[in-house]
């Protein structure tokens, strides 16, 4: 599995890197190994306020459906509409084009909160 050191992760999958004042989010490699071929994201809507541990959105594969959790709270300012086509964009770079959404979140300070990739990989 691939975890890169520069992330943090959520016991609950999602990865998270920092740009700027936003987050960007996505699964894990670990976690569109085990769904298997993606058929379909759900997104949070742009807008939207998600709170953190809460769930944000849905990735459907065809063995199963998962939820996917907002790893920090605030405001959902983009999403990544190229998976709407190609959701195994996630499976195939789930860091690079598979990512799911941004976050401004209410405090940045919250991301170190997060796992690092040896503490994620423990916890699998």
């Amino acid at each position: 599995m691939n975890h890169p050191s520069d992330l943090k992760y959520a016991a609950t999958h999602e990865w998270v890197k920092i740009e700027g004042d936003l987050v960007i989010t996505g699964i894990s490699d670990h976690a569109q190994d085990a769904l298997g071929d993606l058929v379909y994201v759900e997104a949070p809507e742009v807008g939207s306020r998600v709170t953190a541990g809460a769930q944000a959105g849905v990735v459907e594969s065809v063995k199963t459906a998962s939820d996917i959790h907002a790893p920090v709270s605030g405001e959902v300012v983009e999403v990544n509409t190229a998976l709407e086509d190609d959701p195994d964009f996630v499976n195939d770079d789930p860091y690079g084009k598979g990512w799911i959404y941004k976050i401004k979140p209410d405090n940045i300070a919250d991301v170190e909160k997060l796992l690092s990739n040896t503490e994620y990989e423990a916890g699998l």
